[in-house]
């Protein structure tokens, strides 16, 4: 063979082994020989590098069944399903060095396989080829951070080949043949929150085992276990839908095994409990057929359930109708906790939990923007039943809207209640909190500016936790995790993605709490790093000692995760908690007297009215309070030990006639403030409060001589003393209550503690036109100034966003200024008309800036209508490169400032949108918009009443009277009210339709869109990435 042949066929043979190593081959994970299973995820990396600058850069790939594309650990691609495999251009992904490719890949079953080809053309015209083969890395586990190029892949290993491109089943996928090729930028299939994109405590592990198909599955809010370990699962549905509840099956290997759809058409529960070979359902009425109520649904030999059977209606719906579930410590009785919009169900009030009313001093005033209007004590409850669902109790109340309750190992019950964001900036503001729930335990909700602050002694205290919104709970025990992780309660917060790990340490015969992050978005615990939403909802410690959490709800995308401990530490059995234990069995033997009467009860209570603990004295009053007032009423005006004879006078204005009333104020007088700690003194001014409003303005002389003994102390040191004085000197009519009140807001440095007197002064007597005149300038103020409390801000910080006052902040103070003027006299009002003008046509001033730092709204013709899915394609685009200047121009030409706070400025008919990327994706963020009626939340619906004339009116309800409603029918025009009626109204109802208009982007370029987007996402902050370059 001459020489020049040689070099010819050497050279053919180069080149077709370079042909051959660049054709991708279908990779999977080996398995260790086994086939590939069902609903498998597998993961796979590659890296390279790039030598050079790039002129152009393509990948191809594909998955069978579905996957995701990263490269540089961000997401640049998704495939939805293997014949249509994504061809996208990288070219501005690509950095010099090092890059690193990885896919993951979710087999539905039968085959499964990924394939990807990245084309490189560098600028001096050199190619190259980066393809999928066996010199990749593969694993069967999501571990964090496996698509960063500084990952180091431990335990991974090389993928098996299983076909080269080109041959059976698949074909020549990436070239298009046969293939319904992807364009590049469709919008990717919905997909939860990727494992890698949350944050644990060090030596645990977090997966992602499954997305649900929403239109399939459904959004899911709630979950339970059955006999057998397996999941029950109940989604929400869009009207319409057939629905059912979702049974998934755990493997051995705790990936999900088996998934089926049972109870068809039963959907809708926010509480579930699988006890005694049946599932109990707690329903909450939104689009299903079912009345809200207590269901129990018999499990049949083949597994399914039979009829649900309504054991008792509840009254109630919405987001705060019925809750949870959940069985008793006696393995007898069945716990239903309800939200604040729940009437107590028929036959429940002869019970632990009586005596209730709303017990305040001075007139309340309802919500700004008209939420809860009318709904009195007892708030939210906990109620006890029966297996029949027969003999129905109210175990204990005064909650706002908490989601689920749970009781510990030692048989104590929690619960983690709502607060109400709108009232953020104001002094009546409750943020969320974990609650103690005992026997005839009142945590103190009222709505509107009525909420009890936690020191009143007729209510409990709570561990405070921050801004939030409540849903699932757990109690740790039965997880495979460190003593400290199974004792601790898990609370879910939907809003801002947390699972935080509350740490209660038992305090006499209750307990006292702190919390951490135990899951939560990255961003979160690390700044810096990207912030997915994660709209936790429930979770359940699996029969293997995980913890499995569900995301969903208010139609987001769906997941299932599975939490698991990695570390060293034993996951034995945590020991039985003893600390307390005597304290609780007291409290207990106090609570068996609640609900009846009983001759042993006024002496067993007694021993412990002077208790240090709160809890004890508590339960103690409970029980006093069952019992004959002439069986204990002069013992309690002889009581010479403060904490007794303050809690024993507590019981009686709370249970006897105006004929004990002299008694009780000349008793107090026995205990002169000065004597008594803050905790006693604070009881005592809650003594003479409830005297007053339960047993009537006192006499002139009763009066007089509590005037003589509280206006010398205020003002004092104490600002919570200050609080009630002021009220107390007010509901009086002391003299110079005005004055004094007015001095002391000059020296308050925060917007609570001002806010507090600005309400209650406003019905003082005895004013001089001069403070009338000092009164009305603190509306125009510039409170700048002013400060929050450290625990406010901090609440904002852990929760990952910036301070806002409230969405009914202002209108709070439009109908503070209002009630103001109403209460002038004809003069007054005539000699200050330029000064109530002035504060009528002046918008609040924002306390942190003395200017808006929106543009104004400008004008702009029709260019659009825009819809979904004109969009979709282009949502990546909204992540990098954005305006944040043509953003907030947007944002206000849009009219969004009309109705959504935004930082502090804003309306607040609509919700809060600063935090919305935290809870919301940015397809959901798109939808909102684009569809505004898809899901509507409860506390933004409008209300539709039907007359008996047959005219209807639709509109924000904002006051509800005995004989009147009062709605506002355009969000923009807040100040055009109807009143309706009641004595002409046939029916109302929630309106299916969004206060929010469509088409309010048909003015907006599709850059412009993308450029509002991604403010939203920004939560108004400048350096946000997708402002960068």
């Amino acid at each position: 063979m001459n020489r020049q042949l040689l070099l010819g066929l050497l050279a053919f043979a180069t080149l077709a082994t370079q042909a051959l190593a660049q054709t991708p081959e279908w990779i999977w994970h080996h398995n260790n020989g086994k086939a590939p299973g069902t609903n498998e995820r597998r993961f796979f990396r590659k890296v390279f590098k790039v030598e050079g600058k790039v002129q152009k850069a393509t990948l191809g790939a594909s998955v069978d069944d579905e996957g995701t594309v990263f490269l540089n650990a961000k997401s640049v691609g998704t495939i939805v399903s293997w014949d249509q495999p994504v061809s996208i251009d990288v070219t501005a992904e690509l950095v010099a060095g090092d890059n690193v490719l990885g896919i993951r890949g979710l087999n539905h079953g039968s085959a499964a396989g990924a394939v990807a080809r990245l084309d490189i053309t560098y600028a001096d015209g050199k190619k190259t080829s980066v393809v999928t083969d066996t010199s990749w890395l593969a694993h069967n586990e999501d571990v964090v951070g496996w698509q960063q190029l500084a990952f180091k892949p431990e335990g991974w290993t090389k993928p098996k080949s299983v076909a080269r491109l080109g041959t059976a089943p698949w074909g020549d996928i990436l070239s298009g043949g046969g293939a319904k090729t992807a364009k590049a930028g469709a919008p990717a299939k919905r997909e939860a929150t990727p494992a890698e994109a949350l944050y644990t405590l060090p030596d645990f592990k977090v997966e992602l085992l499954h997305s649900s198909e929403t239109a399939e599955e459904g959004t899911w809010v709630t979950m339970c276990k059955d006999s057998q370990g397996r999941l029950i699962v109940s989604p929400q549905f869009g009207r319409g839908s057939e629905g059912g509840l979702l049974r998934v099956t755990i493997g051995a290997d705790g990936k999900v095994a088996k998934r089926e759809m049972l109870a068809k058409t039963f959907y809708d529960c926010q509480g579930l409990l699988y006890v005694n070979g049946a599932l109990y359902a707690v329903v909450n009425k939104y689009s299903t057929k079912w009345d809200s109520g207590l269901y129990r649904l018999k499990e049949q030999t083949d597994g399914s359930f039979g009829t649900p059977e309504l054991l008792k209606k509840i009254p109630g719906g919405g987001e705060h109708g019925p809750h949870a579930v959940v069985l008793g410590p006696d393995k007898k009785s069945l716990y239903v906790l309800c939200g604040n919009h729940t009437k107590l169900p028929e036959g429940a009030l002869l019970s632990p939990h009586k005596n209730f009313r709303e017990d305040h001093v001075l007139p309340r005033q309802w919500d700004g923007n008209g939420h809860a209007t009318g709904i009195l004590a007892p708030g939210g409850q906990v109620l006890r039943t029966d297996f029949d669902g027969q003999k129905w109790e109210v175990f204990c109340a005064g909650f706002r809207n908490p989601y689920d309750i749970a009781f510990n190992p030692e048989g104590e019950l929690f619960t983690y209640d709502a607060d109400m964001e709108w009232d953020w900036g104001t002094p009546w503001y409750r943020p969320t909190r974990v609650d103690h729930c005992i026997s005839g335990g009142e945590s103190g909700w009222r709505s509107g500016t009525g909420k009890w602050p936690m020191y009143y002694a007729d209510s409990l205290p709570s561990t405070e936790i921050g801004v939030g919104c409540p849903t699932g709970i757990e109690f740790g025990t039965g997880a495979k995790f460190p003593a400290k992780y199974q004792r601790a309660l898990y609370i879910l917060d939907w809003t801002y993605g947390r699972i935080m790990a509350v740490h209660l340490t038992p305090d006499g015969s209750s307990y006292t709490g702190k919390f951490e992050n135990f899951v939560c978005p990255l961003g979160l615990a690390k700044p810096g790093e990207p912030k997915r939403p994660l709209n936790v909802t429930d979770l359940v410690i699996g029969n293997d000692g995980a913890m499995y959490f569900t995301i969903g709800g208010r139609g987001v995308q769906s997941g299932l995760y599975r939490v698991t401990y990695t570390g060293s530490e034993s996951t034995a059995p945590a020991p039985a908690e003893t600390a307390g234990a005597e304290a609780r069995k007291i409290r207990h033997e106090l609570e068996a007297f609640h609900g009846r009467e009983d001759a042993k009860a006024v002496e067993a209570a007694w021993a412990h009215l002077d208790s240090p603990d709160r809890y004890l004295r508590y339960a103690a009053r409970i029980a006093l309070e069952w019992q004959p007032v002439a069986a204990w009423k002069d013992r309690a005006l002889a009581e010479k030990r403060p904490k007794a004879a303050l809690t024993a006078l507590l019981a009686l204005a709370r249970t006897s006639g105006p004929e004990t009333q002299a008694d009780i104020f000349k008793t107090l007088a026995n205990f002169p403030l000065a004597s008594l700690t803050e905790e006693e003194a604070l009881t005592k001014l809650r003594v003479i409060q409830l005297s007053i409003v339960r047993q009537g303005k006192p006499a002139a002389e009763l009066a007089q001589m509590a005037i003589a003994k509280l206006s010398p102390q205020f003002p004092g040191k104490s600002e919570m003393m200050n609080r009630e004085i002021v009220q107390i000197l007010i509901a009086l009519g002391a003299p110079d209550i005005v004055s004094k009140t007015l001095a002391h807001m000059n020296t308050l440095k925060t917007q609570e503690d001002l806010i507090h007197y600005v309400f209650h002064v406003r019905t003082a007597k005895g004013w001089t036109m001069d403070q009338r005149k000092a009164y009305f300038a603190y509306f125009t103020m510039d409170r700048s100034g002013l400060t929050h409390p450290d625990y406010v801000t901090r609440w904002f910080e852990e929760a990952g966003r910036p301070y806002g006052d409230g969405a009914s902040f202002n209108n709070f103070l439009k109908n503070f200024r209002k009630e103001a003027v109403e209460n002038l006299s004809d003069a007054e009002r005539a000699e200050l008309a330029p000064i109530i003008l002035a504060a009528n046509s002046a918008a609040p001033a924002n306390p942190k800036r003395a200017a808006s730092e929106f543009p104004k709204p400008r004008a702009r013709p029709f260019l659009k209508e825009w819809k979904t899915a004109d969009l979709l394609p282009l949502l990546d685009q909204a992540g990098k490169g954005r305006s944040y200047e043509k953003g907030r121009q947007a944002f206000a030409d849009a009219q969004c400032l009309a109705c959504h706070r935004f930082g502090n400025e804003g309306g607040g008919t609509g919700p809060d949108l600063t935090a919305v990327a935290s809870r919301f994706s940015r397809r959901d963020i798109l939808e909102s918009i684009t569809e505004p009626s898809k899901v509507v939340s409860e506390q933004f619906q409008n209300t539709t009443v039907v007359l008996k004339n047959g005219d209807d009116v639709t509109g924000r309800m904002v006051d509800e009277q005995k004989d009147k409603l009062v709605l506002v029918p355009n969000p923009l025009e807040p100040n055009n009210r109807i009143t309706v009626k009641k004595s002409d109204i046939k029916s109302r109802g929630f309106s299916k339709i969004s206060p929010m208009p469509e088409g309010l982007i048909n003015i907006l370029s599709q850059e412009e869109i993308l450029d509002l987007l991604a403010l939203l996402e920004s939560a108004g902050r400048k350096n946000h990435p997708a402002f960068g370059k």
